[in-house]
């Protein structure tokens, strides 16, 4: 590890709080390299994150065009301050998603005139332009690439129902080759699993070498068995529970998450089963998930919640029978974690990291492919008639959490991976 304390610029072009892995990412990270000693500054555009004590916060104001309950909206004119600002109003009139060049734009353009305050700059996933000048200075630039974007841009593509749908998808996803580009002038990359190593090989060109494999973690305090649950000693039965709750977390309602083929998949159990799905999410008005919902009569048992706390989140899990992972592709997947850590037996597809994540063993969880309904119907009915099966991938699961997927053992080997290229960069 680094002996004396590193000043850390973290920087973050969104960091939704309560969902989707960025914003957990920078949170906890951040907490666990102040708890070792080294000083971190987030930069960070909305939505903005949730930080812990210690952590520092600077806002690069943006003209937050995608902001609930408004998204796409028209600024005001006072609200235009820069020519960053036109720019960003102009590629969203076109179709585009404009927030990582913006952002990276405008972490430069402030960024340029601190470098003296940080030994290193941390990019999370934006993958800017504006990062390569900032490569060029003095001060070591590393950054983080969680999965590259062009999997789920593949996966809405072949969804697409017409050409118009997938014309406005290859706009809107233009960004992803600016990405690529980017990440391959930067010489210190890290991602969260193999998979997703192997997967930005492949989309993004870059050579396997360049890419640091530093996976992510779980608060094991707050997510944690709830006293006498399975995981936590409970004698086993063999009976299914009379109202079982089957929860899943999805940061968006995309053909990536795979919540379509779950809600498929609770259709075909409640014709023997009293069960519910319960998503900690939102649902796209007009999306695969709201249709599946309307078409098989689902209103009254798939129920969306959003905003809650990692406190909250935990009490879900903790009331869930069974948890679900039906991605399509995923580059870690902390819900899987969260899961194992709450003692609560998951099912999960064979898709991206996740059997990498769970264990390819099969000891923490049941798999099944991607987008198969009849295997996860299959699955899930299988747990929640087996409680002993249900006691054993729970007690798994937890075990495996604590040993492999704590923030502080993420954040040791960040701080180490930090040491390595602010070396690299003095020689």
């Amino acid at each position: 590890m680094i002996a004396a304390p590193v000043r850390i610029a973290l920087l973050s072009y969104r960091s939704k709080p309560h969902s989707g892995g960025q914003g957990i990412y920078v949170r906890h990270l951040s907490r666990e390299l102040v708890r070792l000693g080294h000083q971190v500054q987030v930069f960070s555009g909305p939505p903005l994150p949730d930080l812990d004590d210690g952590v520092g916060l600077t806002v690069l104001p943006s003209l937050d065009l995608y902001r609930e309950p408004d998204p796409f909206r028209t600024p005001r004119f006072n609200e235009f301050r820069t020519p960053i600002d036109v720019l960003e109003w102009a590629s969203m009139c076109t179709g585009a998603f404009p927030e990582p060049l913006t952002f990276s734009l405008r972490a430069w353009r402030h960024l340029r005139h601190r470098l003296g305050d940080f030994d290193i700059v941390h990019d999370n996933q934006c993958l800017g332009y504006g990062l390569l000048p900032l490569g060029r200075s003095g001060t070591p630039l590393v950054a983080t690439i969680h999965h590259p974007i062009t999997v789920d841009r593949d996966l809405e593509l072949a969804a697409a129902p017409d050409w118009k749908r997938r014309l406005s998808l290859r706009r809107w996803y233009a960004f992803t080759r600016m990405q690529a580009r980017v990440a391959r002038n930067l010489p210190w990359l890290t991602t969260v699993s193999h998979a997703a190593r192997d997967e930005i090989v492949e989309a993004f060109r870059v050579p396997a070498e360049r890419l640091r494999v530093i996976g992510v973690g779980v608060d094991v305090d707050t997510f944690s068995p709830a006293e006498g649950s399975l995981a936590d000693g409970e004698p086993a039965g063999t009976t299914t529970p009379r109202s079982a709750r089957i929860l899943a977390v999805a940061s968006a309602d995309v053909p990536l998450k795979g919540l379509a083929e779950l809600i498929e998949a609770v259709a075909k159990l409640r014709t023997g089963r009293d069960v519910e799905l319960v998503v900690v999410g939102s649902a796209r008005p007009q999306g695969a998930a709201a249709r599946a919902i309307t078409r098989l009569g689902l209103d009254d048992v798939v129920r969306f919640v959003s905003g809650i706390s990692d406190q909250e989140l935990a009490n879900l899990f903790r009331s869930a029978t069974v948890a679900a992972v039906p991605s399509r592709y995923e580059g870690f997947s902390l819900p899987a974690v969260e899961a194992m850590a709450c003692g609560v037996p998951l099912v999960v597809t064979t898709a991206g990291a996740l059997p990498e994540v769970t264990g390819a063993d099969g000891l923490a969880s049941l798999h099944v492919p991607p987008g198969d309904v009849e295997a996860l119907a299959a699955a899930l009915g299988r747990l929640l008639d087996d409680e002993p099966l249900r006691r054993r991938l729970g007690e798994n699961g937890r075990r495996r959490a604590v040993e492999h997927f704590t923030w502080r053992r993420t954040a040791i080997r960040t701080a180490d991976w930090y040491a390595e290229a602010i070396a690299a960069k003095g020689r």
